[in-house]
């Protein structure tokens, strides 16, 4: 066995795992940085996971199967994963946004396993954008903080200052 025989692991190709990986991980900063759940490696973990299988569903299509329906079965199971980040406390609705980005983490994945790998990585920065740019709108728009929003920040305040008299 020679060395290339050793790297080789076609059907995958290691573009598109290390795409996968700068995706899930540029998702995955913003979201740690900003100590949210969903940091860099589950981010990566479901970018390259998504591939994969997408990937391997590719190479059974030449048969009887039918790879759109592991892309359905994906996105059925990243809801459940989705659904276990978020949580109810006293009344609001936590981890939406977490959730949500497992699901484009997913998406991302399935363009990487269909080929779209440029798409892939724009989607990524688009992801990025508007998980950034709400924030700095949220901080200079006081009518995005109403509602949920806005009884929730409050909420974490009081919880904050109460931790901090104790």
């Amino acid at each position: 066995m020679n060395i290339i025989d050793f790297f080789d692991i076609a059907p995958y190709r290691w573009h598109s795992i290390i795409i996968a990986i700068i995706c899930g991980a540029m998702i995955g900063c913003e979201r740690q940085i900003r100590g949210k759940p969903v940091g860099i490696r589950t981010a990566s973990l479901i970018t390259l996971g998504t591939y994969l299988f997408m990937a391997t569903s590719f190479t059974f299509a030449e048969g009887s199967y039918d790879p759109s329906r592991v892309m359905g079965q994906i996105i059925t199971g990243v809801g459940f994963l989705g659904a276990g980040v978020m949580m109810a406390r006293d009344g609001a609705i936590v981890g939406v946004t977490s959730a949500a980005t497992i699901w484009v983490l997913a998406a991302v994945g399935i363009m990487i396993g269909s080929g779209n790998l440029v798409a892939s990585v724009k989607v990524s920065f688009l992801v990025v954008g508007i998980l950034v740019g709400v924030e700095i709108l949220e901080r200079h728009m006081k009518m995005l903080t109403r509602g949920v929003h806005g009884s929730f920040k409050n909420f974490h305040r009081r919880d904050t200052h109460s931790e901090q008299d104790n």
